[in-house]
């Protein structure tokens, strides 16, 4: 016997912030505080070769810190911060480059932009679930449910079942709200 939706749902409410905070190196995990926003002056990032803060344009940082401050600024609500993290990275057709400027466009209230965005990187890469799971919300958000289903279908088909981007997704379309990472 399957359990009901109302059961499934709680289930994943209730785990979600646990989900959201484990640890893993994908990107579907909420990142973990670092230096970036714990130490450094608003915008800087830390640098764990030189030991200290710099300017994301500057150079000594390579595409994998700098996907991880985007992150982490994000994560923090530092959107400015994020896009200019997203613009040092040199690799700028990395689909995880338009997945974070779609996050950061539909947060900031651009959702047609963060929706251009999206489609982008699942353009590139159609197994990038985070895409996936950012694009559902904006569909959560807009009331189109039938399509935040039908990502939730493809995340799953794909192979993310039980990661944070299915969960997320999941508890959007049944709670009506988003997340902010």
């Amino acid at each position: 016997m399957r359990p009901s939706l109302p059961i499934l749902a709680a289930a994943f409410t209730l785990a979600l912030p646990f989900a959201a905070f484990a640890a893993g190196s994908d990107d579907t995990s909420a990142p973990k505080p670092t230096e970036t926003t714990q130490s450094c002056d608003k915008g800087m990032v830390w640098d764990a070769k030189s030991g200290k803060c710099v300017n994301p344009q500057s150079g000594s940082l390579d595409d994998e810190t700098l996907h991880g401050a985007v992150r982490e600024f994000a994560y923090a609500g530092q959107y400015r911060h994020a896009l200019d993290a997203l613009d040092a990275i040199e690799d700028q057709q990395d689909d995880r480059v338009a997945t974070y400027r779609g996050f950061v466009a539909r947060t900031m209230g651009d959702v047609e932009g963060g929706m251009a965005f999206y489609r982008a990187a699942l353009d590139a890469n159609p197994d990038n679930l985070l895409a996936r799971s950012y694009m559902g919300q904006a569909f959560v958000e807009q009331g189109d449910t039938a399509a935040a289903r039908a990502q939730l279908t493809e995340i799953r088909a794909r192979g993310g079942e039980g990661s944070w981007a299915e969960a997320s997704l999941f508890s959007a379309i049944v709670r009506g709200t988003t997340y902010s990472y």
